[in-house]
């Protein structure tokens, strides 16, 4: 014998099961994917930050978790754009001089970026505040060290110029991208992501 159950004790059943608390809802916006078209959508560059945090590697599924995947990208592109600095032949003084002057920048870029990095790890909604002026200060410092490095190159022509500047350009926009998601995460407030 077969027991018809009624329609609307299903659909409760059903209901019931579901978790549509807003701490689910935040936790898992869909899918990666759209928290990273979405978040990238009005970066100041939304098709890099769209191909670097698309293909990054522990898909983000909080805006705390984005961010920390938008300054392991910059922090990454800085070590090597570092790095490559290190490999580069001067043709003159000057030129020697720059170099070594944008070498230091970025390295305090590559300091600021890892602070950065540990601070949005650790995120706690008594601090949020003060750990969020932090970060906003260092990435913009990270920033401002890796436009001042391509300031000095300003008046140095030649290969090495256009090396330094394709170079450091591309490690700036990841950084801006950064900066913008990490005042999108301040903006509200972490809401996700955080621990007491």
């Amino acid at each position: 014998m077969t027991m018809a159950v009624p329609f609307s004790l299903l659909l409760l059943a059903l209901l019931l099961s579901l978790d549509l608390s807003p701490s689910a809802a935040a936790k898992n916006p869909t899918s990666p994917g759209d928290l990273v078209r979405s978040s990238c959508v009005h970066a100041s560059y939304p098709t890099i930050c769209l191909r670097t945090l698309s293909t990054y590697a522990g898909p983000a599924q909080t805006p705390a978790e984005l961010a920390q995947a938008a300054v392991r990208v910059s922090l990454s592109r800085a070590n090597k754009a570092s790095g490559f600095l290190t490999t580069l032949r001067t043709s003159s003084k000057r030129e020697a001089g720059v170099l070594s002057d944008c070498l230091s920048q970025m390295s305090d870029s590559v300091d600021e970026l890892g602070r950065t990095l540990s601070e949005l790890k650790h995120l706690r909604s008594g601090t949020f505040r003060w750990q969020m002026s932090n970060v906003e200060t260092w990435v913009s410092a990270a920033l401002t060290n890796e436009d001042t490095c391509l300031d000095g190159f300003k008046e140095v022509d030649g290969k090495v110029r256009s090396d330094v500047k394709r170079k450091i350009t591309n490690v700036a926009k990841v950084t801006s991208n950064a900066l913008y998601l990490i005042n999108r995460l301040d903006q509200t407030r972490g809401k996700a992501g955080l621990r007491s």
